[in-house]
């Protein structure tokens, strides 16, 4: 008697949808995304044109949906450091450090985010949909760095959600530059940016100082010193 087959177990969704986000990964990053079809990536991740749109409403939703995954995934590992490390300097100069590793890992999502902006520029309808999902990040970075200025008593030199601006500015901007040259951009920049952005509260200076001279009294005679 022929012994029997063990039954091939269907991928669950979340295996089939994992798979076909690898594939459109390795696909963008080799032809860019314009010049991607969803065909491309269909025959790359072994499924049909149809497995994809069941998983997706299109490209745009796979572009927005990596790279969201790429920069979250990033940015948690940075927050994270203000998390492990009691020390604010230790914390911010660990934060600078991983987000400065990611500027080289992710330097192909930072390409396809340029290349995709000049689409979304002259597509309102692409545009609508970065638009979007570039504010839900920023939201989530913003609670993040709110967090972290709690826990370590920093007095933040602008509102949470400008400065979350600012960090993505960072990112995306670092990682043009080193493009371009990268011994322009030293490892450390990144970090030494940051610390220019946190201050623990009290450390304006000598506690036992006051910041300014107290004004003259105006009662009192001349040469004699105010009260």
């Amino acid at each position: 008697m022929a012994p029997s087959r063990t039954p091939r177990r269907r991928p669950s969704r979340a295996e089939t949808r994992r798979k076909i986000i690898d594939a459109a990964g390795e696909v963008f990053a080799r032809q860019g995304i314009a010049a991607t079809s969803l065909n491309d990536i269909a025959a790359e991740a072994g499924l049909t044109k149809g497995a994809v749109y069941s998983n997706f409403t299109g490209r745009d939703d796979l572009v927005l949906t990596i790279m969201e995954e790429h920069l979250v995934d990033r940015m948690r590992s940075a927050t994270t450091a203000f998390d492990e490390l009691s020390d604010l300097g230790e914390a911010t100069a660990e934060a600078g450090a991983r987000l400065a590793a990611g500027v080289d890992t992710d330097a192909t999502w930072h390409r396809l985010l340029l290349e995709y902006w000049g689409i979304a520029m002259r597509n309102p309808t692409v545009h609508e949909g970065l638009a979007t999902r570039r504010a839900q990040l920023r939201e989530a970075i913003t609670a993040a760095i709110t967090r972290a200025a709690a826990q370590h008593g920093v007095d933040l030199p602008l509102p949470p959600e400008q400065l979350a601006v600012v960090v993505l500015a960072l990112s995306n901007g670092l990682a043009v530059e080193r493009g371009v040259e990268a011994a322009a951009v030293p490892d450390t920049l990144f970090a030494d940016v940051l610390k220019l952005l946190v201050t623990p509260r009290g450390t304006g200076g000598d506690p036992d100082v006051s910041d300014t001279a107290a004004p003259p009294d105006p009662s009192a005679a001349p040469g004699t010193p105010g009260t």
